[in-house]
């Protein structure tokens, strides 16, 4: 299709940008790459020239080919449930999302102001419970939250540092301004995909990586490993690191074993873990040895059948004891999942102005709050326009697309909200930005968001980069890996790069 030739009334686009042989046509949608008016965005530039002089059999090719390479290598995850094989490489797209210099950087400073505050609730809800008392946010609301940990009540952390690795997903809306859609502190996952992506998107556009000047990611797993042992620091200066994962059949197992490699630190599940005298050991062929810190991949509930559920094989007997005794650091710390909770999330704002005296950088999406009455009913006269979501539940699991929704399903969710109100949060149905993507041998526009990853220990460090969520399925707007969601890079450009002409 020409640049000249009109497209269908429904997008916004007069005139649709010819790449190859696809129609690039946004929606209403703010678009990653093309302006309102039909321009390319400038930090795009560089890249559309690129797609434009080759075709779109070249295309299809280093797409196969950067599949072949994710298949070689393993990096796969699992879809519970699935009638199929359980194991799947995530879906990549080859055409890198890019954000500028001077977006980033509201971004990073948005993201460190956050984790700050969290981190301050968290000493705070498990010490003196001073924002508790003031009645900042509801005293109910934080100790009757299911990942409120009683047990780590006056527990010392080091650096205040409860979650060490953070990872907030953050949305563009249709007016182009970044806001944070959640924020997840237990165990994030997706880094080893945003290394792995980098990696492909590096060898399918050589050059046009070394020319747009983009800022390196590579160095996340030494920064990981210098987090968790700036943990243990006090007491020992080279400490041991281990990354206890669940085992072989968790979706993020490629993960675990991928950060392990690259930090150099032995992976370990919870029977490889032997306690003695309240200190932590691995049994390895030489004999037991010490470990220091833990950088754990297991839910809370299963860290320890002593503490937790008991019914879990996955953690160990008496790592919680070890970890009150101060003998080990496990990262994250028990607890941090409750400064996640979607219904807390509606307080972050609240959170910031108190603990930090500031307005928060980054906003929250508008969100109701079901435990409400008032609110409750604005939620059951509207589910055809809002998304709902169960405030402990994560992966896309647990929530209705309310324009998505067939009648069957909102008059379901509609019971489930009347039955446990206090269970739900609300949010309008955000149009997420678009970025092009190749499908089916067309580039056409996706819904993405945004997982930067935020590192908190002795000093909190923000990573240059992203993992960029894509939801595949042409109008979906969900991007988990486990509803059908893909991902790509994410290119933050350098200062000299955002000021070349």
């Amino acid at each position: 299709m020409s640049s000249n030739e009109t497209v269908a009334k429904d997008v916004s686009l007069e005139e649709a940008l010819p790449l190859t042989q696809a129609a690039y046509l946004p929606g209403r949608a703010y678009d990653e790459m093309i302006a309102a008016g039909g321009a390319v965005r400038p930090h795009y530039e560089v890249l559309q020239d690129r797609i434009a002089s080759l075709g779109a059999e070249e295309l299809g090719e280093r797409q196969r080919t950067l599949e072949r390479s994710f298949l070689l290598q393993g990096i796969t995850f699992t879809v519970y449930g699935a009638e199929s094989a359980t194991e799947r490489i995530i879906p990549t797209d080859l055409f890198p999302r890019i954000i500028p210099a001077k977006e980033w950087a509201v971004i990073e400073k948005g993201l460190t102001q956050r984790l700050r505050a969290l981190n301050i609730f968290l000493g705070d809800i498990y010490g003196e419970q001073k924002i508790l008392m003031d009645g900042v946010v509801p005293r109910d609301l934080v100790l009757g939250a299911a990942s409120y940990r009683r047990d780590m009540q006056h527990l010392y952390v080091p650096h205040s540092a409860y979650a060490n690795v953070c990872g907030s997903d953050l949305i563009r809306g249709e007016d182009g301004e970044f806001v944070v859609l959640e924020d997840n502190l237990r165990v994030p996952s997706g880094v080893s995909y945003m290394l792995a992506n980098r990696d492909a998107s590096r060898r399918t556009f050589p050059g046009v990586f070394r020319q747009a000047g983009v800022r390196p990611v590579e160095r996340y797993p030494d920064l990981l490993l210098a987090t968790l042992k700036s943990m243990a620091s006090e007491w020992n200066s080279n400490p041991q690191i281990a990354v206890l994962t669940p085992g072989v059949y968790n979706s993020a197992y490629y993960e675990h074993a991928y950060l392990a490699r690259l930090m150099g630190v032995p992976l370990v599940e919870g029977r490889d873990l032997v306690m003695h005298d309240n200190h932590v050991f691995m049994r390895t062929t030489s004999g037991l040895r010490r470990i220091d810190v833990i950088y754990r991949r297991v839910d809370d509930d299963f860290i320890d059948p002593l503490t937790f559920r008991r019914d879990s094989s996955l953690g160990a007997a008496g790592l919680f004891n070890a970890y009150r005794a101060g003998n080990v650091m496990i990262c994250n710390a028990p607890g941090t999942g409750v400064a996640d909770d979607k219904a807390v999330y509606v307080y972050v704002p609240d959170i910031i102005r108190y603990y930090l005296g500031e307005e928060a950088i980054l906003p929250n999406v508008e969100t109701f709050m079901c435990r409400e009455p008032s609110q409750l009913s604005h939620v059951l006269a509207n589910l055809d326009k809002l998304v709902v979501k169960a405030v402990g539940a994560s992966g896309g699991y647990g929530m209705l697309v309310g324009p998505h929704a067939s009648q069957a399903e909102r008059d379901s969710f509609a019971e489930a909200l009347k039955a446990d109100p206090a269970n739900y949060i609300a949010q309008p149905t955000i149009q997420l930005s678009t970025a092009p993507c190749l499908v089916d041998g067309r580039i056409e526009p996706r819904h993405v968001d945004l997982r930067p990853f935020i590192l908190s220990g002795e000093k909190v460090v923000v990573t240059p980069g992203a993992l960029t969520r894509v939801a595949l399925r042409r109008g979906s707007l969900v991007v988990n890996s486990s509803q059908g969601g893909g991902s790509k890079d994410t290119w933050v450009l350098a200062e000299e790069a955002a000021a070349r002409p």
